[in-house]
């Protein structure tokens, strides 16, 4: 990543009267002259030194390409940026970073604390080589009920809390919001349909008739007894889920003593499901109402934090994180960086508990209270309970992260694999798949993944909406050519390939630049993909094209290499599971973005895409089914018993929905 001070200012927030501070241009250019040595680098560090500020703040080493190397914070900058001038006492890690460094710029805060808090919002933003860094970064699902309708829905959110309503969490996963909502859907039958359907609908939905929904849509169930159930589920999942069992029973019991045993079973299927929610909630210690936990576990160069969530005094779920540190850090180092980025945009509980100590531990408490807006506390317990669930979390750590090493390994053997079958040099550190998706040409997207050692990167997967005026419909090689020529011009813009070569100590880095391009076709995308790249001056990038079998038969795929014959891998090849792999994520990645595209398309358009669809027939449509998503999941036999719609009518819909994307 660029990180030039032009590239980057606009996109952090800055307290107030912070100043960052650099040295005039004039300066730097006789830095650049100098090799990239441990002397030089020293020279470039003593020469912003003198000019650094003694007060906290924040400072960025960024080497001859403008790209940030490294990211602190200091109570004093002048001190800190002077203790990399000495003679000698540096690890590796910290050798490498001051011989690579060529400029320092500073930005200083109020406080220390201050200071914390940017430094994990540069590193999130930057991600600096020698810095630890979180790699899965993804917001975390939370439940809402909302409080904008006369009839509250239930629904998983993730993002922004900008809708009314009280939000419930964080669950560690999607699949954990989903199960929970399937759960609260039958304790408290509470609707989860978008107000649009509920506006539209004139008859008890599916959800109705399996008693995971109470209809207040169809007047079902009073105001007033819907909005019981809604203060029950909202009483529940804010802890008091002991209150609300009993309250059950009590009813379950009265309508029992009244001989309803109808009723009586309604209350009765309600309790199961409570039951489910707390049973698939695992450990649920009684002392700990709302916190997060986090234990480190280090083996083989890996780091593996695991995270519990306790909510409401409920365990909502646990995830493991991965963080790319260097072999040299400690666990706690690891640890504390970890902390620090994880709460840069997320809620944090008013208690934290580590597996182990950290340096500067109040001052992290600190600065997230001041950011929060409560007391926080981070400790470490030393026995029960607490305890208890902190060495529940580093099991799993152990194990996650045992797992982990073992898959990586497996990979590394893969790659090392594929690169003897296609005569690479090495195995590659980074392979990138391209594939495009379109039905006859309407809605194309090219479709980019990137997989590495470790498996697939999904934070670097890209999408292409083909956008070519004179691109002939379903032409594939146009498609592909033009993927290929966005991708690569803007790689050469961001990151020259000349610098891509990596030393020796920086092996296990991911580079901007593939090792291996792989695109979804035969010798006719091949040729395209080769000429792309010959005309933006690319030379020596293996691309290979896999051709799908006869028939679309998995195992019978054909490999297409410049200047070698076309050939196929036996069908129980390794290597040929481990392409297959790539080429069906790059297709599933690919169709899901055309679907997106295809889907706000018709938003947009209004089902006048279709053939033989307009105004008149759109307005039968939607007043029989209700949405654009019920009219795509409608059957043939649902479809034709639209007013105004034939049955040659009925398939051109249901082919357009279903047909297969290319």
């Amino acid at each position: 990543m660029n990180g030039r001070k032009s590239d980057i200012e606009p996109d952090i927030e800055l307290p107030d009267e912070e100043e960052e501070t650099s040295l005039p241009e004039s300066e730097p250019a006789e830095v650049d002259a100098a090799p990239a040595t441990l002397a030089a680098g020293r020279a470039a560090i003593e020469r912003y030194a003198r000019l650094a500020p003694t007060t906290p703040g924040v400072y960025r080493m960024s080497d001859r390409g403008g790209d940030v190397l490294y990211v602190g914070k200091a109570k004093n900058i002048r001190k800190r940026i002077a203790a990399y001038t000495r003679a000698g006492g540096y690890d590796q890690r910290i050798a490498r970073m001051i011989a690579a460094t060529a400029h320092i710029e500073f930005v200083t805060t109020r406080t220390e604390t201050e200071a914390l808090l940017l430094e994990a919002n540069l590193i999130k933003r930057l991600r600096p080589r020698f810095n630890v860094l979180l790699r899965d970064d993804k917001s975390f699902p939370y439940i809402l009920i909302t409080d904008d309708h006369p009839a509250p829905q239930i629904l998983k959110h993730r993002g922004a809390r900008t809708r009314p309503g009280e939000y419930f969490g964080p669950f560690a996963s999607v699949w954990a919001v989903n199960r929970t909502i399937t759960a609260l859907q039958r304790a408290f039958l509470i609707r989860s349909c978008s107000d649009a359907v509920y506006e539209s609908r004139t008859r008890p939905c599916l959800l109705f008739q399996i008693k995971r929904c109470s209809a207040p849509c169809t007047g079902e169930i009073a105001p007033a007894d819907y909005a019981e159930l809604v203060r029950e589920a909202k009483a529940f999942l804010s802890g008091k889920s002991g209150t609300i069992r009993e309250e059950l029973v009590r009813e379950m019991e009265k309508a029992s003593a009244a001989l309803d045993f109808e009723r009586a079973a309604v209350y009765r299927d309600r309790l199961s499901a409570l039951s489910a929610i707390q049973s698939q909630q695992g450990i649920n210690p009684r002392g700990i109402e709302e916190a997060d936990v986090f234990a480190i576990h280090q083996a083989g160069g890996y780091n593996c934090v695991q995270v519990f969530f306790f909510r409401t005094g409920q365990n909502w779920g646990n995830r493991a994180y991965f963080p790319k540190a260097d072999k040299a850090l400690s666990a706690a180092e690891v640890l504390s960086s970890f902390l620090a980025q994880f709460y840069d945009d997320k809620p944090c509980p008013r208690s934290i508990l580590i597996s182990q100590d950290i340096a500067e531990r109040d001052l992290l408490a600190q600065a997230l209270s001041t950011k929060s807006g409560h007391a926080i506390e981070v400790s470490v317990p030393k026995r029960g309970e607490k305890r208890d669930v902190v060495e529940h979390a580093l099991a799993n750590a152990r194990e996650a992260l045992g797992r982990k090493i073992a898959e990586t390994s497996s990979q590394q053997k893969l790659l090392a694999a594929l690169a003897e079958t296609f005569g690479l040099a090495q195995p590659p550190r980074r392979i990138e798949v391209y594939d495009n998706s379109h039905i006859q040409g309407s809605n194309a997207v090219g479709a980019m993944i990137v997989a590495d050692r470790e498996g697939f990167r999904k934070s670097q997967y890209r999408k292409f909406n083909i956008r070519s005026e004179g691109l002939t419909p379903g032409d594939d090689y146009a498609m592909m050519a033009e993927v290929l020529n966005r991708r690569f011009k803007r790689l050469i813009a961001e990151a020259p390939r000349a610098g891509e070569t990596p030393g020796q100590d920086e092996a296990d880095t991911v580079p901007a630049w593939p090792d291996l391009v792989l695109i979804d076709g035969g010798a006719g995308q091949l040729g395209a993909a080769q000429a792309t790249l010959a005309a933006l001056g690319i030379e020596g990038l293996p691309v290979v094209a896999v051709a799908k079998g006869t028939d679309r038969d998995a195992s019978r795929e054909t490999f297409h290499i410049a200047g070698r014959a076309p050939f196929r891998l036996p069908p129980r090849d390794p290597v040929l599971y481990f392409i297959e792999r790539l080429r069906d994520e790059a297709h599933r990645f690919a169709i899901g973005s055309h679907r997106q595209r295809r889907a706000r398309g018709l938003r947009e358009s209004g089902l006048q895409e279709i053939p033989g669809i307009g105004p008149t027939r759109k307005r039968a449509l939607l007043m029989h089914f209700g949405t654009l998503k019920a009219i795509e999941r409608a059957s043939l036999a649902d479809l034709t018993k639209v007013p105004g719609i034939s049955a040659d009518t009925a398939r051109r819909i249901y082919d357009y929905f279903h047909d297969n994307a290319a």
